[in-house]
């Protein structure tokens, strides 16, 4: 029989992502809550507790309390909020963060879909962290630019409308006191002792991400040898070596994939991603995580 897959919060940005990328399959059944009972508890429950995966694209609450509403064991949840990523209960889906984490993906009842800022971060620099070419002590920073479907309903409403703010016609930091709620995320699977110091960018393009890095002491040609070594067969994620070529934070949007960019002089490196943020991101991640928590 096909896996019955049923995605709560499937009219947000994220969960409207994944539904056209499911949409059509012939390998699963997918099953929807009538728009009118989205808000029933009950018929949630019922549909949690029917179906063999449920995706949830839901605020951090409203996902701890659907996971607190599937009583049937057999049912697999994968989670898109942020509410479980640094729970040791549930398995990270990012499945090139080390050599097992597909394996732990695909045997796993709970996954938590990673952050679009973690998943660039972690894929720079935890394969280093464990090579040992950054130190385990060493503090980072850490900036990345983000297309401002990032936001959500109500922030691509305020950039899409006609006479929207002019401050939004220019990439705008935020999360400037270093609390931006992915941080403990990027700390927790990174492998480093300190919390990056990271800044968030919203820019004024729709989708795509480009997450940098900088690090000094360690040359160009010893960190891109341990990525490529890293990400050798994986599907997903390609590594290159670059000189001064300048690179588009919107590069790979529409995309599924991530890229990965080693530059630098000397011992002055700087590591670069780019991908989607409703990609690799978001919703390309979460397909991938689907497929192999269901063996597709």
């Amino acid at each position: 029989m096909k896996p019955i897959v049923f995605i709560d919060g499937a009219e947000g940005t994220t969960g409207l992502q994944i539904h056209q990328r499911l949409a059509g399959r012939a390998d699963m059944t997918l099953v929807h809550i009538d728009p009118e009972k989205r808000k029933d508890t009950n018929e949630r429950k019922k549909l949690l507790n029917a179906c063999d995966l449920a995706v949830l694209c839901l605020p951090d609450e409203a996902a701890v309390e659907a996971v607190s509403l599937i009583d049937n064991p057999a049912v697999k949840v994968l989670d898109a909020s942020t509410a479980h990523r640094c729970n040791d209960a549930w398995v990270y889906g990012l499945p090139e963060l080390t050599a097992f984490q597909t394996d732990r993906i695909r045997t796993a009842q709970w996954v938590a879909n990673p952050g679009c800022y973690p998943t660039g971060f972690l894929a720079l620099v935890a394969p280093l962290v464990t090579a040992g070419l950054i130190h385990a002590g060493m503090a980072l920073a850490c900036f990345g630019l983000s297309g401002y479907t990032g936001a959500g309903k109500k922030g691509i409403a305020l950039y899409e409308d006609a006479e929207r703010n002019p401050m939004l016609d220019a990439p705008r930091p935020y999360g400037l006191d270093f609390q931006h709620k992915h941080v403990a995320e990027m700390h927790r699977h990174s492998g480093l002792l300190l919390a990056p110091s990271f800044t968030p960018i919203v820019c004024d393009f729709p989708q795509g991400m480009q997450i940098c890095v900088p690090l000094y002491g360690v040359f160009p040609e010893y960190v891109l040898q341990t990525l490529a070594r890293h990400y050798e067969g994986c599907a997903k994620v390609k590594v290159r070596l670059v000189g001064t070529e300048q690179f588009s934070a919107n590069k790979l949007a529409g995309s599924d994939d991530m890229e990965l960019y080693v530059t630098g002089s000397g011992e002055r490196t700087m590591l670069m991603a780019l991908y989607d943020n409703l990609g690799k991101g978001a919703a390309g991640a979460a397909v991938q995580n689907l497929e192999l928590m269901l063996g597709l």
